[in-house]
């Protein structure tokens, strides 16, 4: 699998591509706490015909955490240790 997630702090996540970071993955929370979405982000704003498949858009936005790493094609999340 070419995409890992990394985790920062919770509800947020580098996002990496056979090892390299090239985004990130947020949680999106109001100011009282409920989760809104999920964002999948480059760092980078590429032209469409460089960026990353399944990469259409530079940020592309998710019910959950599961359909993000769905999306990416079955992603990994690295356990910190």
């Amino acid at each position: 699998m070419p995409y890992t997630l990394h985790l920062l702090a919770a509800g947020s996540y580098d996002l990496l591509r056979d090892g390299a970071v090239i985004g990130g993955v947020v949680r999106d929370v109001t100011a009282s706490g409920d989760v809104r979405r999920w964002r999948a982000e480059l760092l980078e704003d590429l032209p469409p015909a460089q960026r990353p498949l399944p990469f259409v858009e530079i940020e592309h936005r998710f019910d959950t955490l599961d359909e993000v790493l769905s999306w990416l094609g079955d992603a990994s999340v690295a356990d910190g240790s």
